[in-house]
């Protein structure tokens, strides 16, 4: 089975216990929503609920019989998604009882989307070419409350770590630390009172020596870095 990325250290064997929790979907494809029905019907601690084909709808489905998790087709759109998003967190705020994980999936996803979806509040990344195991193994841990994501999403994740990140010096650390955050180049010469090509260099040095590349990369490595998340077999 492929490699998963469990998030707070979750692992991707994770039973329910007498626990049933509920899925629903929302997906650009009938076929699809009805293919994961028939999965959980031999699942006797994840029960389908309710599918639905556009986002609004998804919403009222939330509203009205909110399940443990909903699966979210990212083939509506990425904006159109964190805008979804933003709008469920607001929902959870005025009702108390709201509280609905969202997974993600699509036949492909990029580091910068995973990571922007992450942020935006979903819990779960998955590719649609995902196996069966690999699919049950992302519904049960989030419906426990944790995050989780394929390995294959880091363009890296077959590498080895060629340099600890201990051992980057201590501009580099800052560098790194604000480049996890979401802060551009000019913002972290603002920042670091330095010079936006020096944060170029920066980021040169710190690709070579982690081995990851690309800003996204290396928010998403962070992630692991910082014990948020663990690998898992």
């Amino acid at each position: 089975m492929p490699n998963a990325t469990a998030i707070n250290g979750a692992s991707n064997n994770i039973g329910l216990g007498n626990t049933v929790k509920t899925i629903s979907i929302c997906d650009t494809q009938p076929v699809t929503a009805e293919g994961i029905r028939n999965l959980l019907d031999a699942c006797p601690d994840l029960q389908f609920l309710e599918m639905t084909d556009s986002l609004p709808q998804a919403l009222e489905l939330v509203r009205r019989t909110p399940p443990d998790v909903l699966i979210l087709d990212k083939a509506f759109g990425i904006q159109a998604i964190l805008e979804w998003l933003t709008q469920l967190r607001a929902e959870e705020m005025k009702a108390a009882g709201l509280r609905t994980t969202i997974v993600v999936w699509g036949i492909s996803v990029t580091e910068a989307e995973a990571l922007r979806f992450l942020q935006a509040g979903a819990r779960g990344i998955l590719r649609k070419t995902a196996t069966v195991p690999v699919v049950l193994a992302c519904l049960r841990t989030v419906a426990l409350g944790r995050s989780w994501m394929e390995d294959c999403v880091f363009r890296d994740s077959a590498r080895s770590d060629r340099y600890p990140r201990s051992q980057l010096t201590g501009r580099e650390q800052q560098v790194l630390e604000l480049v996890e955050q979401g802060f551009k180049n000019k913002e972290i010469a603002t920042e670091l009172g330095i010079r936006p090509g020096t944060v170029k260099i920066h980021l040169k040095h710190i690709f070579e020596k982690t081995g990851v590349r690309g800003r996204y990369g290396l928010a998403l490595s962070g992630l692991k870095d910082r014990g948020l998340v663990s690998m898992t077999a």
